[in-house]
Formats: structure tokens, C-alpha cells, sequence
């Protein structure tokens, strides 16, 4: 943790606030420490500036305070509840919709809900590069969560898709990296989802020659890969 800074407000708040201003910071990434006891002042102690201590948190402690939370919240979700929001209408749902031999799997995984649909001609509900698919994904997510007080998160597959999107991805990754150190210009990507963007990331993390950056706001956020 960096090293704190002392501020001072008439009220404890207003020192807080102050030492946010100054480190440009949100509350939740300050460590704050009040250096009087408010529930000891007298009359005229009400005239003594308040003083705290601000200091910036890391990007570890941060991250861990928020695996904490997540951690905390999955183990009061009920994936029983879940998995049989799921169930109850993936049953219904693939009696009504085209296909053949549609069979699917709802199981935990981890802290997520992971589901498999299996079938014939079922390249409809993926869509043009999963586009379908990511949005019956966020429907089962809702469903899923369903009289629930935390949300759960579903993982869709369908038919191995993304098994196969992964391994193209990943192919894609390594020839476009090539190119890169061939012609020394970095490559911008076509909009992608978090999920395929991370495994560009991932494939060329270890890369000598080349990094990889996300630029863009969502859902139109693509991968550069540009010469170290």
C-alpha cells in the first residue's frame, strides 16, 4: 500500500473527502484511518479540525477485497435453486424449437451454472460468431437467478461451439502475430466478446515479440497486437 497522507475537514467526512480530491481516488479504493475519536469530544473539541489518515490500496488488495465479496456472495447462492430454474425451462423450451435430438446438461461449476445443449441443426441458436448464443446466455443467467438475491452466472455451450471457437481464435492469434513481426504495423481486431478477447490475450501473453491491448467501449471493444 502507498504511503498515506493526513488531511484535515471540520467534520470527519469532509476530511475523507478532501483526501479523495486530492489523491483523485474513489472511496473504495482508499484505506482510511481517523486519527480522533469523535465519540470522545468535549464542547470545544467541536472547534478541532477532524484529521484522517488516506492511503491508495493496491491492485492486490483490491483485487483481493473483491474476490473476498464475490466469494462471499456465491456461497449464500442456492445453485440447487438454480440449476432447477434452468432445468424447468430448458424442458419446455426444447419441446417448442426446431431441431433434432436436443438433449442438454445442467450442471455446477465451481461458482457457475454450466450448460450443454446437444442436437441436430441447432446452428441457428449460435448465430453468426455466437452472437445467439451469448444472448441465450444472459437469459439463462436470468432465469437462472430467479427468486434468487445474487445473480448467477450461466456458461452456455452448444454443440462444442466454443471448443471450436477457441481453436480458432487461438490459430487466428498465432498467424496474426506472425504478420505482425513481418511487417512491423500493429493489427486491430474486429469487435469481440470478453471471452474471445481473453483468449487472444492468452495465446500471445508469453510472446517475445509482440503484446496485445483491448481499446473501445463494450460491445464494440477490440484486440490490438502490436510489436513489443
Amino acid at each position: 500500500m502507498a504511503e498515506g497522507k493526513i488531511f484535515e475537514g471540520k467534520t470527519t467526512n469532509e476530511a475523507i473527502e478532501n483526501g479523495l480530491k486530492v489523491l483523485g481516488i474513489r472511496r473504495e479504493d482508499a484505506e482510511i484511518k481517523v486519527l480522533e475519536n469523535e465519540d470522545k469530544k468535549s464542547f470545544f473539541s467541536i472547534l478541532t479540525p477532524r484529521v484522517v489518515k488516506v492511503e491508495i490500496k493496491s491492485k492486490e488488495e483490491k483485487r483481493y477485497e473483491k474476490e473476498r465479496r464475490n466469494e462471499e456472495d456465491l456461497k449464500n447462492i442456492d445453485f440447487n435453486k438454480a440449476i432447477k430454474n434452468v432445468e424447468e425451462f430448458l424442458k419446455e423450451w426444447t419441446n417448442t424449437i426446431p431441431g433434432e435430438n436436443i438433449k442438454y446438461n445442467v450442471v455446477q461449476s465451481d461458482f457457475y451454472v454450466k450448460v450443454e445443449i446437444n442436437g441436430e441443426d441447432l446452428n441457428y441458436l449460435i448465430g453468426h460468431r455466437g452472437e445467439t448464443l451469448n444472448n441465450l446466455q444472459s437469459i439463462l443467467s436470468c432465469i437462472a437467478s430467479r427468486e434468487l438475491e445474487y445473480k448467477v452466472r450461466v456458461v452456455l455451450n452448444i454443440c462444442g461451439y466454443k471448443e471450436k471457437r477457441e481453436k480458432a481464435l487461438e490459430e487466428l492469434a498465432e498467424k496474426l502475430e506472425k504478420t505482425v513481426i513481418r511487417t512491423k504495423k500493429s493489427i486491430t481486431l474486429e469487435p469481440m466478446t470478453a471471452y474471445e478477447r481473453k483468449i487472444i490475450h492468452s495465446k500471445l501473453q508469453n510472446s517475445n515479440k509482440v503484446t496485445t491491448s483491448s481499446v473501445g467501449e463494450e460491445p464494440y471493444r477490440k484486440v490490438v497486437i502490436s510489436l513489443k
